[in-house]
């Protein structure tokens, strides 16, 4: 994996292609090669070297395929090298995190992907299950995981129903879709959050994630897509900033037994 990302970080056309992407995220290939000088045939294949290498992750929408910039192989490439000098694990990736990801490059959805050394059930099961979302992400569901199931969020000592808090599409093992949870005072108090900040978040429309699994030999490719966000969202400010440590968490934990430590 390491070899196809320097490979394709090598060629100024491919660099240029991300550099587009990271100015405005999810564009399609007709959108990607009328704002560069490089003919739609040459995109196609630079395209498909960058999607190869993790570099560049794809969404069909109706007839079109959107592309979207993944630094999660940057990341674990800095990760593996910085480690090798004896740098703080964590440290380094908070900084490279925040260099890369300071700003979100989308103004209406965040979307990352990672690859895990597990299977697709551990990981549904790390999604799902209380006894593993409470390890990572400090929160759990209540929930049957049920396509249009109401959900009960419990986070920081905070309980957050709402009636349009709710499964939107459960498929084990490779998809799963759910409204994000009401911002309510509660959710303020328990994370010590500035409660007009929070309220002005309740204003916004609701949002929602969606998880993609996918085997890919002993790994399982894992896609988070977190959209539905009005242009200029706070809230999605504040998730594409928590979602990369959450995501980071959630694979440490499955590769190695452990989160990663608390406010990474």
């Amino acid at each position: 994996m390491d070899d196809d990302v320097f490979r394709a970080l090598a060629d100024p056309s491919r660099r240029a292609l991300l550099d587009s992407l990271n100015g405005d995220n999810g564009q399609t290939l007709r959108q990607l090669c009328a704002g560069l000088d490089m003919a739609r045939q040459s995109v196609s294949k630079h395209l498909a070297v960058l999607e190869a290498a993790g570099l560049v992750t794809t969404e069909k929408r109706g007839r079109e395929k959107h592309h979207f910039l993944n630094a999660e192989p940057i990341n674990a490439i800095a990760d593996r090298w910085i480690s090798r000098y004896h740098r703080g694990r964590v440290q380094a990736l908070a900084d490279l995190k925040t260099a890369l990801e300071a700003d979100p490059v989308s103004d209406t959805e965040f979307t990352y992907t990672t690859y895990i050394r597990t299977t697709p059930e551990k990981l549904w099961q790390a999604l799902t299950d209380p006894a593993f979302t409470s390890r990572y992400w400090g929160a759990t569901f209540d929930t049957d995981w049920q396509a249009g199931s109401p959900m009960v969020w419990h986070e920081a000592g905070a309980t957050i129903a709402d009636d349009e808090q709710r499964v939107l599409e459960a498929d084990p093992y490779r998809r799963l879709s759910y409204t994000w949870h009401t911002f309510t005072p509660e959710f303020a108090a328990a994370h010590g959050l500035d409660p007009d900040k929070v309220a002005a978040s309740a204003k916004e429309q609701r949002s929602k994630v969606t998880f993609d699994l996918e085997q890919q030999g002993e790994l399982v490719r894992l896609t988070v897509i977190h959209d539905g966000f009005q242009p200029g969202s706070q809230v999605l400010q504040d998730v594409s900033g928590g979602w990369p440590a959450l995501i980071a968490s959630l694979k440490t934990l499955l590769e190695t037994g452990e989160p990663l430590p608390a406010g990474t």
